[in-house]
């Protein structure tokens, strides 16, 4: 429904949708697009577009754009899915957010800043996911009930002898993770710089951190939540995601030809608390699952080191095909984890994909 209340700028949804946080507003700028889709967009709500069975929730969307500002809210519930085969039902959880995007432009400057809030509710009695023993777990059937409160500011700068980038992403949470107080945050940096040259060589790096829980007996639960993002933009080897996490990593982009892009990371991971447990998952998809899992550190608290490269070729405009291929070592979580895998653990992950757009 759109002119609400006779407001052109108003629109509004009802109904099943997918939704991708961060994600309003599209840029006129292709480097900020690419840094909106890929550095922003989905960190605590998300599709989970890399599952072939995805994300979707059940709301109602608000927008409201205005010139250079927009204005969005929802209010939704999320569906099975993700890792189950049917994808029908709503879950016992729900969120709220809301978000004031403003772009900003000049004759060789673009840029965007972002405020948001989110609250999320989980009122699943399902045994939560965090480093108390398992039988206080067990006796905590209390609701999670969380506030994020952050923003962005990301922008590129100058044209002719190529584009400079910064990125700042921040948030905060509050709230009652169950029995216990929950207090929590996150932080992320990051800058680029893109060449006018062959190949248009674009090196950027980067620094996140999220906090973790040090002590499971002090009556506060401090390990940052992601909520319900896609955790695979984020983490394209996906054995981490972004809680108790310290990231510190290095990128290169090229485009040799038209249609093919070129990418490679090598990041140096950590938890940020090895007191805390190490975190995989994307979220709530199922009514009887908690949605993350955590192991103990064992002591150390290096998760390793990832190196990358990916390859995507536009055969024609509705059909891309796709080649990953990342592998890590050296970490000493995973090998206090897996004895077996000696002093130095590492895996690969490797695939090829064609995905075709109607």
């Amino acid at each position: 429904m759109k002119n609400i209340f006779s407001d052109t700028a108003s629109s509004v949804r009802l109904g099943r949708f997918e939704f991708s946080e961060g994600a309003e507003v599209q840029p006129s700028d292709s480097s900020l697009v690419f840094l909106k889709r890929n550095r922003i967009a989905q960190r605590l709500i998300g599709p989970f577009g890399f599952s072939h069975i995805g994300r979707a929730f059940d709301g109602v969307p608000y927008t409201r754009s205005a010139g250079a500002n927009n204005l969005a809210f929802v209010a939704a519930r999320p569906i099975e899915g993700v890792f189950q085969l049917r994808s029908l039902y709503e879950l016992d959880v729900d969120f709220y957010y809301g978000a004031l995007t403003r772009q900003l432009s000049g004759t060789t400057n673009q840029g965007e800043t972002r405020l948001f809030a989110l609250h999320y509710h989980d009122g699943r009695p399902v045994l939560k996911t965090d480093n108390r023993p398992e039988s206080a777990r067990a006796a905590d059937q209390r609701n999670i009930r969380l506030t994020t409160i952050g923003g962005h500011a990301m922008g590129v700068f100058g044209e002719g002898n190529g584009k400079t980038d910064l990125l700042v992403w921040g948030a905060a949470q509050i709230g009652r993770w169950g029995a216990l107080d929950h207090r929590a945050a996150a932080v992320a940096v990051e800058a680029g710089h893109q060449f006018v040259t062959m190949w248009k060589p674009w090196l950027r790096v980067g620094y996140f951190r999220s906090s973790g829980d040090g002590d499971p007996n002090d009556g506060t639960h401090s390990t940052f939540f992601q909520a319900l993002p896609t955790p695979r933009v984020y983490a394209r080897f996906p054995f981490f995601n972004l809680m108790n996490n310290e990231d510190s990593f290095g990128q290169i982009l090229l485009q040799p030809v038209r249609g093919l892009s070129l990418r490679s990371d090598v990041h140096y991971l950590r938890l940020s608390n090895r007191r805390d447990l190490w975190y995989v998952g994307g979220g709530a998809f199922q009514e009887g699952t908690f949605g993350y899992v955590g192991r103990p550190s064992q002591g150390p608290s290096v998760l390793g080191t990832l190196a990358d490269l990916s390859l995507d070729y536009a055969l024609t405009s509705n059909t891309t095909v796709s080649f990953y291929v990342g592998g890590v070592w050296g970490g000493g979580v995973q090998a206090g984890t897996y004895p077996a895998g000696g002093t130095h653990p590492g895996a690969d992950f490797l695939y090829v994909e064609i995905q075709q757009s109607f």
